[in-house]
């Protein structure tokens, strides 16, 4: 019957869904809207809120696209991918396939969440290839479910963001180790849980029948061709010896690593310099890394375009009081004991309405930490919610997936029926478990 429930749900979201941009924009004039009434205000102000946001995070949205472009550069690396690839060969029946797309794309997320859209694809695609009995948008689902973790891993907006030092917040709370948030011990059992049980739920809505299979678009592009009769000058020289890319690539190395003995802390600008660093001396070349970061780039490109309209929504929802007014409602149900959940509640909430960790977090935090801390409660625990809820409804947020589809050729809508299914059941899972370990 699950099985069933679950399948027909996701052809008739399938159906009817329309695309990530088109919801970007229905979601911008439902917060206009949305606003006014929440506090009546001349619409002229929202429109300059809007504007204003707009270029608000500019630098925040150049670390999450460097994010995503040096992982996605890092996993095409010739011996990464070779490895990926061999790797899927062993998927051989539909079940090992999902749980398989599954383990290994939350692995990538735990590490890396821009490295994970590209292994998350390059799994997806070549188990896809390699085994005809499974259903390749469950497949794709299962590559992109693990983003309901990510909050929990080494590249967690938040938690990193509040583990550097300078973050706006920085008075109020203080500098926050990564020991007291993404490796906090309640936070390892919230993320082992999900680990161990969501492959359990995509099992149960394989499909039976009406099995969709891979279907390859275009061909792939072979990085080698029409290199080895171009006439060498010394420009190609340059561009194609490993050396520049070593050079460059230990220099970053060798920061990284005299930041991070400093601190013993990671933070976003670490981890970028790191891989950046780490693709330069993998590829081979400068040339090579040039072409990873062209090809990152086409499936980015829809992110780029979007994240300004998000930042325009999250000037709004703080212009307009709309997300105080949706925070104070939660908090006045709250106590100190279940003061996170409800604000993991509201962060996802909010995340719908704006799907950026760090933006959010900009919103969120200082109406909910100052707060929570008056209750008592432990404002790294606090933010490691706000992160939560906003890898929660990641699921059901079609804005993070779009770089993965492009690269595997689906649509949101042939995955959303799967990701919902699997939000609820994290939902459930979560809420629970904050309340014992929190």
């Amino acid at each position: 019957m699950f099985n069933e429930w679950s399948n027909g749900l996701a052809k008739w979201i399938g159906r009817y869904l329309p695309d990530a941009f088109v919801i970007a924009v229905l979601l911008t004039l439902l917060v206009f809207i949305l606003g006014f009434f929440s506090s009546p205000k001349d619409p002229l102000d929202l429109i300059q809120s809007y504007g204003d946001g707009f270029w608000t995070y500019l630098t925040f949205t150049m670390q999450m696209v460097l994010l995503l472009m040096t992982g996605m550069a890092l996993a095409s690396v010739p011996f990464i991918k070779r490895g990926l690839e061999a790797l899927s060969a062993k998927a051989d029946t539909a079940k090992k396939a999902y749980i398989f797309t599954f383990l290994i794309s939350a692995a990538a997320y735990y590490i890396n969440w821009g490295l994970a859209v590209v292994v998350g694809a390059i799994v997806a695609r070549e188990v896809g290839k390699r085994n005809r009995d499974a259903h390749f948008p469950l497949l794709v689902a299962c590559a992109y479910a693990p983003t309901a973790l990510y909050s929990a891993g080494l590249s967690s907006s938040i938690g990193l963001t509040i583990a550097t030092k300078g973050h706006f917040l920085e008075k109020v709370m203080g500098v926050v180790p990564t020991s007291e948030t993404i490796f906090h011990p309640g936070t390892l059992i919230i993320f082992l849980a999900l680990l161990l049980t969501m492959p359990i739920v995509i099992l149960l809505m394989a499909p039976k029948k009406d099995i969709i299979t891979y279907h390859p678009g275009k061909k792939e592009k072979d990085s080698g061709s029409g290199q080895a009769t171009e006439k060498e000058t010394a420009a190609g020289f340059l561009e194609k010896t490993p050396v520049l890319g070593i050079l460059a690539g230990a220099i970053g190395l060798v920061y990284t690593a005299m930041q991070f003995i400093d601190s013993m802390d990671l933070n976003l600008n670490i981890i970028n310099m790191c891989f950046l660093s780490l693709g330069l001396v993998l590829h081979g070349s400068l040339r090579a890394y040039g072409e990873a970061f062209k090809e990152a780039a086409q499936s980015i490109s829809p992110i780029i375009l979007q994240f300004p309209f998000y930042a325009g929504i999250i000037a709004v929802l703080g212009s307009s009081g709309l997300a105080e007014h949706i925070i104070q409602a939660m908090e006045s149900m709250s106590s100190k004991e279940n003061f996170v959940i409800f604000t993991y509640w509201a962060s996802g909430l909010v995340n719908i309405l704006a799907p950026s960790g760090g933006g959010q977090w900009a919103l969120q935090g200082p109406l909910q930490i100052p707060a929570g801390m008056e209750l008592g409660v432990d404002p790294a625990l606090i933010a490691m919610s706000v992160g939560w809820g906003d890898a929660w409804t990641n699921l059901i947020q079609p804005f993070w997936a779009i770089p993965l589809l492009g690269i595997v050729g689906l649509h949101i809508r042939h995955i959303m029926g799967y990701c919902f299914i699997l939000c609820v059941w994290v939902g459930i899972v979560t809420s629970v478990l904050m309340y014992f370990v929190y």
